[in-house]
């Protein structure tokens, strides 16, 4: 194995015959100590969080290729917290996709002046630049187009794609008695075809949820989601 890449929650290796290996570790994003999914640095260490999070991701990219949604998931070890993905082609250097169903976080930090805390939101999608160095900063399909990272066609298919996974995550929540709040996904180009997939996960680090107006934590949401 060849270690490519070491990231915040996981690092990535290429393997032999082309794919690639993301083993997840124990830090989740944040600031001062105190989660927060949107952030681009690693706030603390939640001991068992990597193992957690890869179970729910394996049982909610299972669910998603088994109803033709595309993603990149190949298998997962769960015991040695590694993963097995197709290759992906990123969109210029890294975007992440939120769908936000209340206004909490970041989106209530930047439009507070009209929006209420908890607002719902109808699914909200937002497109920021991986670029910790500018605070991974929002963009539209105008500008993703016109800088030559996807087209206007690429992002409609990106933001169809959040919506309903985003839906899918939101349902299975529900029947744990989970709210889900907002959500963050990466997406890229995979295969010969360059179709556009669900890369990367689908964790408690990577979403807001609440259950009887209490947030819960990563580590929690991942418990009660495969208890």
């Amino acid at each position: 194995m060849n270690l490519v890449y070491k990231g915040k929650t996981k690092d990535v290796y290429e393997l032999q015959n082309g794919n690639y290996l993301l083993k997840f570790k124990d830090d989740v994003t944040g600031t001062d100590g105190v989660f927060d999914p949107g952030a681009n640095t690693v706030g603390l260490s939640i001991e068992g969080v990597g193992k957690a999070g890869l179970r729910l991701t394996k049982f909610f990219f299972e669910k998603l290729n088994d109803m033709g949604i595309p993603t990149h998931y190949v298998d997962a070890d769960i015991e040695n917290a590694t993963m097995t993905v197709l290759p992906a082609k990123m969109f210029g250097k890294g975007v992440e996709v939120i769908c936000r169903y209340r206004a909490v976080g970041s989106f209530l930090r930047r439009y507070g002046m009209y929006a209420a805390e908890g607002q719902p939101l109808d699914a909200y999608v937002e497109v920021t630049l991986k670029d910790d160095n500018r605070n991974d900063p929002l963009i539209t399909d105008e500008g993703l187009e016109m800088l030559g990272i996807m087209t206007k066609e690429e992002y409609k298919i990106l933001s169809d794609l959040t919506k309903k996974i985003s839906g899918v995550v939101k349902d299975e929540l529900a029947k744990k008695g989970m709210e889900l709040y907002d959500i963050k996904f990466e997406f890229g180009r995979v295969g010969e075809d360059n179709h556009i997939a669900l890369i990367d996960e689908i964790s408690g680090g990577n979403m807001r949820a609440y259950k009887d107006g209490e947030y819960i934590e990563p580590l929690k949401l991942e418990e009660l989601m495969l208890k």
